[in-house]
Order: C-alpha cells, then structure tokens, then sequence
C-alpha cells in the first residue's frame, strides 16, 4: 500500500518505520528536512519536499504533529494534503488536538471524497518504538476498516470509538486519568518518604495490589532518581489538559481534581521543567521541603 507519514517527531519517527518494515510504500515529510533525510537512509522509502507532493499518490495519509495549528499547516493549503489526495483515500490523524478540529477536517475530507479519522494514541515514545500503542479512532466504519490493518503495524490495540471527534475525546479522558494517577504516585512515595519508609521496598509492594498502574511501574525509578529528562513532556501535557478542560466547561464539569493537577503542572514549568516528564510532579512537591 502506497502511504504518506507527515511528521516524523519522537513518535512519527518509529511509527513510520514500522510500516515501511511492514511493507508499505513510504513516503514521509518532516518540517525540519534533515529529519526526513535521516529516516529514509534508516528506513529505505523516500522524502518529499511538501505534505501535498507526500501524499499525491498515497492511499493512507498519516499526521503526527504537535497541536492545531500544526495539523492546519500540513493539511490545508495548496502545500497540504488535501489539495493532492486521490478519491477514496484516507487521512488519519495521530496528532492529539482538539475535538472541534477533527470534526472539520472531516467534514472538508467528505466533501473531496476523501476519508477522515481522528485517531490519537498513547504509549509514549516506547510505545511508538516497541509497536505497542494504543489506537483511538474516530470516524466513518468504512474509513476505520481500510486503515484498521495498517495502523496494527505500530498498535497493540486499536479501538473505533464513533464518529469524528470522538477519538480525541477518548484521549483527553485518558490525559485525565494518567494526571491523577501521577500526582497521586507522587504524593504517595512523599509520603512514604516521609515517614521514614524505604521507598522502592513499598512500591514493590503496593505495586502487587490495588495501588499498581503503569505509571507506577514504569515510573517509579526513575522519579526516586529525579530523572525527568525524558517521557511525555509537562509542555505537552498542559496543552492536552488545557484541550480537556474547555471541552468539560462545554458539558458543565467542574473537573475539580484536573485543574488542580493542571496548576501543578503550572508551577513545574515555572521551576524550568517544561520538557521534563509528566512524572515531575514529584519533583514539585519536594521543591517544597
């Protein structure tokens, strides 16, 4: 199958590799060109200077970029994708933005005769490596059954979740939940901390009940290390809250616990950690020892 993947960022970069070694005709675009230069001497397939000659003959078009007005850019336009998709092609959309977004490009998609879906993932960077992420799609049963196959080169499990929109709606509920997760962990291993425990000996232990997530094992080390330079950035986070937070103003959702881990987040960008992990929050609560 003949695919372009637009954005090769630190998950565009291994998700496009995994369809080219899947077998797929590959042909990528990255706003910085040397990016794009180095994927295809590490992945074979081939570069094109625009997202519109990128996806001239494509039957799938991937995004992965960083917000709104980056999709807008690489989609709409005489340079975007739109303006060369063939009839009966399928654009799908990887960026986490907003819901509001992904409703309109589905709806200039439909006018072209083109598919659309709004299908962001989660998994982090280790994911998008391992081919291990999760898929949540919004968008047409049509649109979803052609691009279902290729997406499981890079996807563990892939969910259609109803119209366009409703994809992007799945991610910002799953921002939530990873938010209170991790503001809960930090506070707990404070805590423990704290109270003169050993605090790796009780998370090995908690983390064999009810207490475990995958923040929890898979963060946890490197929180009691304050390595943060790494992971989902507090950047990045903020951007996806801040997405869920106006759309639960819309449904009258007060959303008490996520705006309080929001100002949380404020304040460790304040401290200079921006690009940190969304596991610094610990590193908040210490600052304040």
């Amino acid at each position: 199958m003949r695919v372009a993947f637009i954005g090769l960022g630190v998950m565009g970069f291994p998700m496009a590799g995994h369809l080219q070694a899947g077998g797929c005709e590959v042909t990528v675009y990255n706003r910085t060109a040397s990016r794009a230069r180095e994927w295809v001497e590490r992945h074979g397939g081939r570069s094109a200077p625009s997202p519109a000659e990128a996806a001239r003959d494509a039957e799938l078009v991937f995004t992965c970029v960083g917000n709104d007005d980056d999709l807008r850019s690489v989609v709409l336009g005489d340079a975007g994708v739109l303006a060369t998709m063939p009839a009966k092609a399928v654009l799908i959309d990887h960026t986490t933005a907003s819901a509001t977004l992904a409703r309109e490009l589905d709806g200039l998609a439909t006018q072209r005769g083109l598919g659309f879906l709004d299908a962001p993932v989660s998994g982090g960077q280790a994911g998008a490596e391992n081919g291990r992420l999760t898929v949540m799609v919004g968008g047409s049963a049509a649109a979803f059954a052609t691009a279902r196959p290729v997406i499981e080169h890079y996807a563990q499990c892939v969910s259609h979740l109803g119209p366009a929109g409703n994809g992007q709606l799945a991610k910002m509920a799953n921002q939530i939940c990873i938010a209170g997760v991790l503001q809960g962990l930090a506070e707990g291993m404070q805590f423990a901390a704290r109270a003169g425990l050993d605090v790796a000996r009780v998370i090995e232990v908690i983390s064999r009940g009810a207490a475990q997530s995958w923040q929890m094992d898979n963060r946890y080390r490197s929180m009691l290390a304050g390595d943060y330079d790494h992971g989902f950035a507090v950047d990045w986070m903020r951007k996806d809250l801040s997405m869920a937070l106006d759309e639960a103003a819309g449904m009258g959702l007060e959303m008490e616990l996520t705006q309080l881990v929001d100002r949380c987040y404020e304040e460790v960008q304040a401290m200079g950690g921006g690009r940190w992990d969304t596991s610094s929050l610990l590193a908040r609560l210490e600052s304040k020892k």
